[in-house]
């Protein structure tokens, strides 16, 4: 690293990228981050800066942290062999996600039509004898809260 490289602190990198200190930490745990030692303090460099983007990026499409290191430790062997792991777990995340988007669309047109049928019965009155099931059962549950306080 030249002296004129850019470093960052910890307390940098977390508030640039709007994660807490741990969370680097963390990244560090796992062999995701190695930023270098100042006495007791993590510097790190513009790569390491670079990583942290990767890694956020990652984690914002679902990628699992073993998929992101894979994709980070081949930078050091490949950049072209980075380049082809990443975008073939992108492009199996898409597929994941689309059909998550299915399973989405699908619940909310169920409860839309759960919704509907619902205010279908809620709009007609009432027959005289629930109304009277109703009130006696509002009755008793107002009778325990008051018990109960």
């Amino acid at each position: 690293m030249t002296k004129t490289e850019r470093t960052y602190t910890i307390s940098q990198l977390a508030r640039e990228f709007e994660v807490t200190p741990r969370a680097l930490r963390f990244y560090e745990d796992k062999g995701l981050l190695m930023p270098r030692r100042d006495g007791l303090n993590r510097v790190y460099s513009h790569r390491d800066r670079a990583k942290l983007q990767l890694i956020l990026r990652g984690k914002r499409v679902g990628l699992s942290l073993i998929e992101i290191k894979e994709i980070l430790d081949l930078y050091k062997v490949d950049q072209r062999a980075q380049a082809q792991a990443a975008l073939k777990k992108y492009k199996a995340r898409i597929v994941a996600l689309e059909a998550q988007r299915e399973d989405i669309d699908s619940a909310i047109e169920t409860l839309t039509d759960a919704i509907a049928t619902l205010e279908k019965v809620l709009s007609k009155p009432a027959a005289p004898a629930a109304i009277g099931a109703a009130r006696a059962f509002e009755a008793e549950a107002k009778k325990r809260l008051e018990e109960a306080h």
